[in-house]
């Protein structure tokens, strides 16, 4: 008995003092816990629209920014009617047209941009939809008014008859940067209220996807945010936003051959979104402002001509006669080195810059001249010459048309023996096309009325209140009538 409870206490010392050596060993080679600190700020290297990120230990959180955007990225659902071809054997032996209108549903995205239901989406989204629906997050479905369309810059401005919405706040896309973090936010393939993550990858970027507005004679817009965020169909109109939250661009194409996601998507910058907002609201059309120059980008070709070192900025091949920049001093030869502060480099970079006003604004232009920076001031004008703003009745007029006109000069007025005049340049699809008018027709009268600008044309139609006879003369001296209703 007394050996064995010599066993016990010796066994029981040794349990102990194993237990004692463990916790001095523990403690001996245990690290004391680490807390890393970034020793920079951050914002001095990610300059975002707030010049903030909202960094957990080293790493960007997006979760605040997707939380804010899910609900302000509706979901836009549009009806078309297409032309679908007709069966040939059917038509064989029923007859009747070769094509049956037919109604076509497509879908895509939207951002709303305010708590009273102003939405902006792409205008290929909507283009030519006989009726636009929108569906929240929350899944309630509202129908939609088209506020106004600009397909230079491929946007749209809806509107929904509700308030106190969710919606995102606009950020400042000169103030985005390569690298950064950003998220898109759509609903592709039908898949509602999607976020994929990626960085911007590239600015200013110029892919040439959009069309020219044949009416206006205005050209399209492109300098797009590049992003490696994931962006399919369906996506188009949706918001392209920082790790703020705020909306720094609208979602508008892919680069891919088959027609998914391969690696690169474009936003519309919100700064250009911005300007066109605003304007369809006021106006109902953009106003879109013009120096008065022919320009192109500088290449190394060219700036050995000019005996230019540094490719920025883009180059003045002439100016308009009595546009801003002949006013105010700009010759062939300058080049476009600044406007106001904002540094330009290329094409696309002063078309988003000049987008941002209207006509008759005051901008400096610094230019390069002899090796001199040389600092312009002047005056913006409209697409007609002058500083006014241009109404949208005017657009509506010309589109009724199908036509896009310009004034007669005084050689072709002398020897038509006319004394006024404006002719037809372009015929596209419209009334004018209907009725058998041809290209070059001048229109000398509006329902009995003298015109000699299209201002004066767009104007007595305007206020015609019922049908619309021209009058008018070709150029080889015949004479012609024509009527239609509107």
């Amino acid at each position: 008995m007394k050996k064995a409870i010599k066993i016990f206490t010796f066994g029981l010392a040794l349990t102990i003092a194993g237990g004692v050596s463990s916790i001095v060993i523990y403690k001996t080679f245990e690290k004391p816990q680490t807390v890393i600190q970034n020793p920079h700020n951050f914002s001095e290297y990610n300059q975002l629209t707030s010049n903030k990120m909202d960094i957990v230990g080293n790493h960007v959180n997006l979760e605040m920014a997707a939380q804010q955007s899910v609900n302000a990225v509706v979901h836009v659902k549009t009806e078309v009617l297409v032309n679908r071809p007709t069966d040939p054997l059917y038509q064989f032996f029923y007859g009747g047209r070769s094509q049956q209108p037919e109604l076509a549903r497509s879908s895509g995205s939207g951002v709303l941009i305010s708590d009273d239901g102003y939405i902006v989406t792409n205008n290929h989204v909507i283009e030519n939809a006989e009726k636009v629906n929108i569906t929240l997050n929350n899944k309630k479905t509202y129908e939609a008014e088209v506020i106004g369309t600009d397909p230079n810059t491929d946007l749209a401005l809806l509107k929904i008859d509700e308030d106190n919405l969710p919606h995102l706040q606009y950020g400042n896309s000169e103030q985005v940067n390569i690298g950064q973090w950003v998220i898109a936010v759509g609903n592709p393939y039908n898949l509602t209220s999607t976020v994929t993550a990626g960085i911007v990858s590239a600015k200013g970027r110029d892919i040439n996807i959009l069309r020219n507005d044949p009416y206006s004679g205005m050209s399209a817009i492109e300098s797009f945010i590049q992003t490696d965020a994931a962006v399919n169909p369906g996506n188009s109109g949706g918001a392209l936003v920082a790790s703020t939250g705020e909306l720094i661009g609208i979602n508008s194409a892919i680069k891919s051959n088959t027609g998914s996601y391969t690696g690169y998507s474009f936003a519309i910058p919100v700064n250009i979104v911005k300007k066109v907002v605003a304007d369809l609201k006021e106006f109902g059309t953009v106003q879109r402002a013009f120096i008065g120059v022919s320009i192109r980008n500088l290449d190394d070709k060219l700036a050995e001509e000019i005996g230019s070192k540094n490719l920025n900025g883009v180059y003045i091949n002439g100016t308009t006669e009595n546009g801003s920049a002949a006013k105010s001093g700009i010759k062939k030869g300058d080049v476009i080195k600044k406007i106001g502060t904002k540094e330009i480099s290329d094409v696309a970079e002063l078309q988003e810059q000049i987008s941002q006003f209207r006509p008759g604004d005051k901008v400096n232009i610094v230019v390069l001249r002899d090796e001199k920076e040389i600092k312009l001031p002047l005056i913006l004008k409209n697409r007609k010459g002058n500083e006014d703003v241009i109404s949208n009745a005017d657009n509506k007029v010309l589109k009724l048309l199908g036509a896009t006109f310009i004034e007669v000069d005084k050689k072709e007025l002398k020897q038509l023996k006319i004394n006024n005049g404006v002719k037809i340049d372009q015929l596209l699809n419209g009334k004018l096309r209907r009725v058998g008018i041809k290209e070059g027709f001048i229109v000398t009268k509006v329902n009995h009325k003298t015109v000699s600008t299209v201002d004066e044309l767009t104007q007595a139609i305007n206020k015609a209140s019922n049908g619309i006879l021209l009058e008018g003369i070709y150029e080889n001296g015949r004479r012609e009538y024509y009527g239609f209703g509107i």
